[in-house]
């Protein structure tokens, strides 16, 4: 959250700025000094070396008045971001006074500034950049979901913590904010947007407690969106955690997910933002925990709020860009309009024989259904590969394909179907479904919950297949052409799902797809269909 405007700001600071922005400066003096500036930060880019100083301003969130509050927020900063970004975070040094007056980067003399020293990366390999010129790939998107996991699970928990109040604080925030930008925002926007949001914290409020109870209430990143995540060395690599505000960055892990959710699908990344939710949601240990879908909605509603507020600010501040800056706060706060407008849940389930594309279809179907960021992808490979702790790409021993192992992957699907559907999220099943049982117990379930249900039975020759799992590589299944041919010697039963060419491209079986969920499937019987 930030205050409209600083409380007062300290000219003391022009000789450091001067200084630290003079190429002369540094040793060996840089070709050129590069400075980015932020509300409450400037940044000097000297060769390879980055030095930031906080700015002397007062915020009602953060005081930067004096040097000592400077100098802890750098320390501060450091030490949140060094464990998770070491590549970039080096130390924080003294800007110093020198005994001839002259000032000196990390000198001798008396300390006059605090510097965050980092190293100097490509802004070409921030993640919003790579975005806009098309480069944020499926695969990064997918690391990029482990990634976050990973962060979240390693996040101190902050026990003591009302979740329903976290959110109800930021509410009344925002409620207090938008009175005063009705100049930009208009007054009926922000009024139903603060009603619905109301309603939302009243539903969720047992659930919000409840998981601030089970620990999921942590110290985050806090400020998680494309602009600080950067690529090196072939990682996702988070920075710039919010480290000025403990209580700000005191939050459900999910809602720290959210912001990045709801950043990618304002920048039209839908795709690659139900990659990363998929890919996240497969580190849950429980399905219990997907209950916190339920809530999803309330909080990507409430990031876009929160940056429809930002850009109402900014466009008060800047005179040049006011009315792009209008725009785009209005378009947030329909965003965070939509993202809070719920529809039903459906389940799709997408079987066939393994090379017949089932993975691709569902990871293509997903993003287009229910509420953002689409429906949740459960895969029965991956599943598996959980189940017993190892990567997705880990080859696993015939052992853990036992039919044992695999009524109990079948079974963790179907119950963590039922939790995500009575969420109000909608879910696509991706398994082999060569039983009919296995088959109608997704109907059933379906049923059961009275959510609307489409079965997929796709299909192909088996050349097609053959030549298919056997170009795959670093794919989480495990089957190749033996496996095929003797899923192909199994009988199936009776077929009440929609049958689907899947010969084709990937687009041509989307397509058949989206024409057999319109349609009503046909009964076949086995010899219809066998290959």
């Amino acid at each position: 959250m930030t205050a409209e405007n600083p409380a007062r700001q300290d000219g003391g600071q022009d000789a450091v700025i001067a200084f630290l922005s003079d190429a002369g400066s540094y040793d060996p003096p840089a070709d050129r000094v590069d400075v980015m500036q932020t509300h409450g930060a400037l940044v000097f880019l000297a060769g390879d070396e980055v030095y930031k100083i906080k700015r002397a301003v007062t915020y009602d969130y953060m005081d930067c008045s004096t040097l000592d509050n400077r100098e802890a927020l750098c320390r501060r900063e450091l030490a949140i971001n060094q464990p998770t970004a070491p590549q970039i975070y080096r130390d924080v040094i003294p800007i110093t006074r020198e005994e001839d007056g002259r000032l000196a980067l990390d000198g001798s003399g008396v300390p006059v500034e605090w510097a965050v020293h980092m190293a100097r990366f490509s802004q070409d390999c921030i993640l919003e950049n790579m975005a806009e010129r098309g480069a944020l790939t499926a695969a990064i998107a997918g690391d990029l979901g482990d990634i976050v996991a990973r962060l979240h699970a390693g996040a101190d928990e902050r026990q003591g913590q009302d979740g329903h109040m976290l959110c109800l604080e930021i509410v009344d925030e925002l409620q207090r904010v938008y009175a005063d930008q009705s100049d930009v925002l208009g007054t009926s926007g922000p009024m139903e947007f603060d009603t619905v949001c109301r309603r939302e914290l009243e539903r969720c409020g047992d659930l919000l407690r409840q998981r601030a109870e089970d620990g999921f209430v942590r110290r985050c990143h806090g400020d998680l969106h494309l602009r600080n995540l950067v690529m090196l060395e072939g990682q996702v690599v988070p920075f710039d955690a919010l480290e000025f505000d403990e209580r700000l960055a005191t939050t459900d892990i999910f809602y720290d997910l959210a912001f990045l959710l709801m950043d990618m699908l304002h920048r039209g990344l839908t795709q690659q933002a139900n990659l990363v939710f998929n890919r996240y949601l497969s580190h849950i240990r429980t399905s219990a925990e997907l209950k916190a879908l339920a809530v999803l909605p309330l909080f990507l509603g409430l990031r876009a709020g929160i940056r429809a507020m930002v850009s109402a600010q900014s466009a008060r501040l800047e005179a040049q860009r006011k009315a792009e800056l209008q725009e785009d706060a209005m378009l947030y706060l329909q965003e965070a309009q939509r993202f809070l407008d719920r529809s039903p849940p459906s389940l799709i389930a997408v079987g066939g024989l393994s090379g017949t594309g089932k993975s691709v279809l569902a990871a293509a179907l997903a993003p287009t259904l229910g509420n953002a960021p689409g429906a949740v992808h459960l895969r029965s490979d991956v599943v598996r590969k959980r189940l017993f702790g190892v990567d997705e790409t880990t080859r696993l021993e015939e052992r853990h394909y036992t039919a044992e192992v695999s009524r109990k992957v079948y079974d963790i699907l179907l119950e963590r179907a039922q939790t995500a559907l009575q969420a109000g999220h909608s879910v696509v099943l991706d398994a082999v479904y060569q039983k009919a049982e296995e088959r109608e117990e997704a109907k059933d379930l379906a049923a059961s919950l009275e959510v609307d249900f489409h079965g997929l039975w796709l299909q192909a020759d088996m050349e097609i297949l053959i030549n298919r799992v056997s170009r795959r590589f670093g794919d989480a299944s495990d089957a190749d052409a033996m496996v095929v041919k003797l899923q192909a010697d199994r009988p199936i039963g009776p077929m009440r799902w929609s049958i689907v060419d899947a010969g084709g491209t990937m687009e041509q079986t989307l397509d058949r797809a989206w024409n057999a969920i319109a349609a009503p499937p046909v009964i076949h019987t086995e010899a219809e269909y066998r290959i």
